[in-house]
């Protein structure tokens, strides 16, 4: 699990260890390296992972294309798509390029 701010790369692989059994919030980026618009939030979701980092908050990143049984099983037709998880539930979901105030809203809603 990444530390410190830092994204973590989540795969099909370690979905359910790194965001469904874990406690607290955590922020997951759904993206392909070809969306333009994943280009866009991709920064904004880096910068939520330095911002939020003193409060526990875990960020990673899921590429659609190589972990397609994860965006399948969430059902993710757009991307980008920010789904948020309190204690392993998803409680929230943000689809297309957003203003990072948008997300900033977002998260403080499930801290």
């Amino acid at each position: 699990m990444a530390e410190g701010g830092q994204v973590m790369e989540v795969t099909d692989g370690t979905f359910v260890d790194q965001i469904e059994q874990s406690d607290g919030l955590a922020i997951v980026d759904f993206w392909a390296e070809w969306c333009g618009p994943c280009r866009i939030v991709g920064p904004i979701v880096d910068q939520l992972a330095q911002d939020y980092a003193d409060q526990g908050v875990r960020v990673g990143k899921v590429d659609v294309d190589q972990n397609p049984e994860t965006a399948s099983r969430f059902g993710i037709r757009s991307i980008p798509s920010i789904l948020f998880f309190k204690d392993g539930q998803l409680v929230d979901t943000v689809v297309g390029a957003v203003p990072k105030a948008h997300l900033e809203q977002k998260v403080q809603e499930h801290l």
